[in-house]
């Protein structure tokens, strides 16, 4: 298979958004041109579909950009994805739960 004719894509954005694009793509481990074509595939690939797919809801948090970084950097020597971590996190806690517990009660849980 033969890789398509590439063009170049040039834009000004602001700095500070620049400095976040830069940060995460050198995290990524890809050169610039595959990360901002992840991105903007992945963008495109998104648009105008549901956040919750089916009988699936999203779940998202914020954390300081230090653990942010460490945690990437462990996903990536490990060769893990996020999303795979964080189940696999909640589903042995859960699992932890009910067993010390018997079966959990949806309803007696803490919301945030």
């Amino acid at each position: 298979m033969t890789a398509e004719k590439t063009k170049n894509l040039c834009a000004q954005i602001p700095e500070s958004l620049h400095a976040k694009v830069r940060q995460r793509q050198e995290n990524s481990g890809k050169s610039l041109s595959e990360y901002m074509t992840d991105l903007i595939t992945n963008f495109y690939e998104m648009e105008g579909k549901p956040m919750a797919i089916g009988n699936q809801r999203t779940v998202a948090f914020q954390v300081d950009a230090d653990l942010f970084d460490r945690f990437k950097e462990y996903l990536k020597a490990n060769g893990i994805k996020q999303n795979a971590f964080f189940l696999d996190c909640i589903q042995r806690v859960l699992d932890e739960a009910e067993e010390e517990n018997g079966s959990p009660d949806p309803g007696q849980g803490q919301k945030e």
